[in-house]
């Protein structure tokens, strides 16, 4: 029976997740495209501040997918500091390791990238979808990318996520609808807590 209540108390949360996620709400989808234009932003004008540009990657796909998660769909566990961090930086630590280990063939260091980045991030508690994408592209991506060795999971990646997650802290908590992260000490300090009549009463009367 416990067993049954506890699945069904998940369906409704990510029932309620889904639903208030999808809404149509002008206002909240203003702040999503800000959130995650300046994100990206962001790591492209970093990017392009170097005189090298061909040689710079510090743009890498999976950011684009984190960004719907923190920007656009800010209740989420995924979507999660915990998670965006250290499943991008765990992910990005895998793939270079299998393809450190097993660079070839790609139909076999590919799929092992995935799977172990996968594993990983259950284990340690983080995990975040694009993650995969981070330890795919250690493997199939560019030679530029390969090249780096260890240095990826330094930058692009982990260099690449604080921005992500910098702006996430500033843009969803510039509202009083936004808050993020969900359920966590550093919102307080963010986003200072209403004070309510009644408790301010209730000091008085003390």
């Amino acid at each position: 029976m416990q067993k049954k209540k506890k699945s069904l108390n998940s369906i409704r949360k990510v029932r309620y997740v889904l639903y208030k996620e999808t809404l149509v709400d002008l206002k909240e989808h203003f702040w999503t495209f800000i959130g995650s234009f300046f994100g990206i932003g962001l790591i492209a004008f970093t990017q392009s501040l170097s005189l090298d540009k061909i040689s710079n990657i510090f743009l890498i796909g999976s950011f684009g997918a984190s960004s719907v998660l923190i920007y656009g769909a800010i209740q989420s566990p995924l979507a999660q500091p915990r998670n965006l961090v250290g499943g991008h930086v765990i992910s990005a630590f895998v793939g270079v390791c299998i393809f450190k280990l097993i660079p070839d063939p790609i139909w076999i260091s590919a799929p092992l990238a995935v799977s172990f980045s996968i594993i990983a991030m259950q284990m340690t508690k983080t995990l975040h979808p694009p993650g995969g994408a981070t330890a795919l592209i250690a493997v199939i991506g560019t030679e530029k990318v390969k090249a780096l060795g260890f240095i990826y999971v330094l930058s692009p990646v982990l260099s690449g996520v604080l921005i992500l997650l910098l702006v996430a802290l500033i843009a969803n908590n510039l509202t009083k609808n936004r808050t993020y992260p969900t359920n966590s000490r550093l919102t307080k300090y963010i986003k200072p807590r209403k004070i309510r009549l009644r408790d301010v009463t209730n000091r008085k009367n003390l």
